[in-house]
């Protein structure tokens, strides 16, 4: 460790400046030799790095986004090229390219932040073997040998020996006892860290070797933190146990506000979402817009979530736009007048279709109602009967006999396909 420590000299001197910094704002408020002034300088540390390193974690989930929609594809090139090592590196490294994804850049926060925490633990050691290493001089390394976080020297590791630890004015059993719960709260983020991304963050549609690999590092990071933490003096244990509570509110702070599509962070989110909009009839933050616009413009590939949500915004009278942006809806949702008849938002009364009877309905009619008649319906009444004193005018001889029926009142019953009144006969008499 200490190889790998020298390794990082050159930022070194940077390192212990802005450490130095910090304890002279907080030497004043707690006391200089006090581990308060030392603890909260490596805290701070370890703030102000996790600040510059944000652009560099919005890239990180993006990648890991990226990357978690092209497992289905990189699936489909190992299954198709299993036989063939090199076609398969090629065509991953095409499938990179044309989707603009880099599997490096969800390492990136990790390696930008490694050369720091290294020139750490090489400033702590050289407090511990009593160096001076870049800006702590003589006596701030008195001061900092002086300083005891909860009874443990800033410098002490779990298996320092009886009288190194003596020689710092604390006992062993002290720092044992600090460094395991440091070390035990360490283990515990991580892996709570990692679980709130493997069971609310991930597409759980998707299937992929992916999943696994997460679920597998799930296990193995907290026993990785308990293996080498052991080694570290305790000013460094301070430093990991504030990175890993800064990356997991961080962590869920993007789940709850930037969820992956397709997990139950998203449903979750969604209807936070709705329950927002519909109260106040609009997207009230940037954030809101991006992803309103992000659904939209998916169309029919949404998942289930997302078309919940954009069923319940028609159904409360909303349209998501393009754009992210909320309006109402002209014809999305009806109100009821007051005397109950239905109206849609624009005021206009909402045509109502009949119910259409079955047969038996229409045959079956009320005692004493008559069927109201018709120029279709056909006359119920006798051909024969004509009224008194009136007789049908007999053809002329050769004429043919038109096609109609007398009447009562001297008129004829128009048929179907024929007009009201006599008929015209099909050719003039002849004389």
């Amino acid at each position: 460790m200490d190889t790998i420590a020298s390794l990082f000299s050159f930022i070194t001197w940077p390192v212990s400046w802005v450490i130095v910094q910090f304890h002279t704002v907080y030497g004043a408020i707690f006391g200089p030799d006090t581990g308060w002034a030392w603890g909260l300088s490596i805290v701070s540390l370890v703030i102000l790095i996790r600040i510059c390193l944000i652009p560099l974690f919005v890239k990180q989930i993006k990648a890991t986004r990226g990357m978690q929609t092209l497992q289905p594809e990189m699936k489909k090139i190992q299954e198709r090229y299993k036989n063939d090592k090199q076609r398969q590196s090629e065509e991953m490294m095409k499938l990179y390219k044309e989707t603009g994804t880099n599997p490096l850049s969800s390492c990136l926060p990790i390696l930008a932040q490694s050369p720091f925490f290294f020139a750490l633990y090489h400033v702590l050691n050289g407090i511990a073997s009593g160096d001076t290493i870049g800006a702590v001089n003589q006596s701030l390394l008195e001061s900092a040998q002086k300083a005891h976080i909860f009874g443990a020297p800033l410098a002490s590791k779990f298996f320092s020996s009886e009288s190194d630890v003596a020689a710092l004015n604390a006992s062993l059993t002290d720092v044992q006892v600090v460094t395991a719960i440091m070390i035990v709260l360490m283990s515990a983020s991580q892996f709570f860290t990692q679980r709130q991304l493997m069971t609310k963050n991930v597409d759980t549609t998707v299937k992929t070797p992916f999943m696994q690999q997460q679920k597998m590092l799930m296990y193995v990071f907290p026993v990785m933190f308990a293996v080498f933490g052991v080694n570290f003096p305790v000013g460094v244990l301070v430093y990991w146990l504030t990175t890993n509570v800064w990356t997991m509110g961080q962590q869920m702070y993007v789940i709850r506000n930037n969820p992956t599509p397709g997990s139950k962070a998203q449903a979750a989110y969604l209807e936070r979402l709705h329950k927002s909009v519909t109260e106040h009839g609009k997207t009230r933050r940037r954030g809101e817009k991006a992803i309103v616009k992000a659904i939209v413009a998916k169309g029919r590939d949404r998942n289930e979530a997302e078309r919940k949500f954009i069923n319940g915004l028609n159904k409360a009278g909303l349209a998501a736009q393009t754009d992210g942006t909320v309006v109402k809806s002209d014809a999305a949702v009806a109100a009821q007048s007051a005397d109950g008849s239905t109206v849609t938002t624009t005021g206009q009364p909402k045509r109502q279709q009949p119910k259409r009877q079955s047969k038996s309905q229409r045959q079956a009619k009320p005692a004493g109602e008559a069927e109201p008649k018709t120029s279709l319906t056909k006359s119920d009444e006798p051909q024969d009967a004509k009224p008194a004193g009136k007789q049908d005018a007999k053809p002329a001889a050769g004429a043919k006999k038109p096609a109609q029926k007398s009447g009562g009142g001297g008129r004829s019953k128009a048929q179907s396909g024929q007009r009201k009144g006599p008929q015209r006969p099909k050719s003039p008499s002849k004389k």
